[in-house]
């Protein structure tokens, strides 16, 4: 596991340890990229549900990371519209900013980012670049090596069945999540990224 530009963020003292450049996210954002907007929302959902369980468990009486998951849900079943569940998804952002332990901040901002994706999908990376991060304060940049690697195997082993599943029931999806006209936001940041490379 390649962690060296991890190591160096984190001894710069960087709030986010990851980013799409790091080397070991690239398999996954790969995968990211020839997802339609729908599996991508039900992978982030699926992954979103440790870093909530870990947030409720630390904050019982904080309600803002539940509530957002479950407003933008709805958006995604197309029962809400987007001003609701953003104003929701930036409450979460917000109540990052009163909490002091920096595993439990970046988990913040992983459920923002997981909900975040019903708009687009280039947010669906922001959930594993924040819950990573999360995951090296928890057990040290030297020790969190194990940890690391299998989270990214979960990641991906969920994408893939996301993939298989999510057309199962398309009654569930909002009317712009069906349509596949639209391509890939997170495939059209890489894109843009190796053209400048080119030129």
């Amino acid at each position: 596991m390649d962690l060296q530009d991890v190591r160096e963020k984190y001894k710069r003292k960087n709030k986010i340890l990851f980013s799409r450049d790091s080397a070991c996210l690239q398999d996954l954002l790969q995968l990211i990229r020839k997802q339609n907007h729908r599996t991508l929302v039900c992978w982030a959902f699926e992954c979103v549900g440790e870093p909530l369980q870990i947030l409720k468990t630390h904050y019982p009486d904080e309600k803002r990371p539940e509530t957002a998951v479950r407003l933008s849900m709805a958006w995604a079943e197309g029962k809400i519209k987007m001003p609701e569940a953003k104003k929701a998804i930036l409450q979460v952002h917000a109540a990052a900013k009163e909490i002091a332990d920096p595993a439990d901040i970046a988990l913040c901002h992983a459920v923002g980012q997981a909900c975040a994706t019903v708009h687009v999908e280039s947010h669906a990376i922001g959930l594993p670049v924040y819950e990573l991060t999360a995951i090296v304060h928890q057990h040290g940049i030297e020790n969190c090596g194990p940890a690391i690697a299998d989270k990214i195997q979960y990641y991906m082993k969920c994408l893939a069945l996301c993939a298989q599943t999510t057309d199962a029931a398309p009654s569930r999806w909002a009317d712009f999540l069906l349509d596949d006209s639209r391509p890939n936001k997170e495939l059209l940041v890489f894109q843009k990224k190796q053209s400048q490379k080119q030129g």
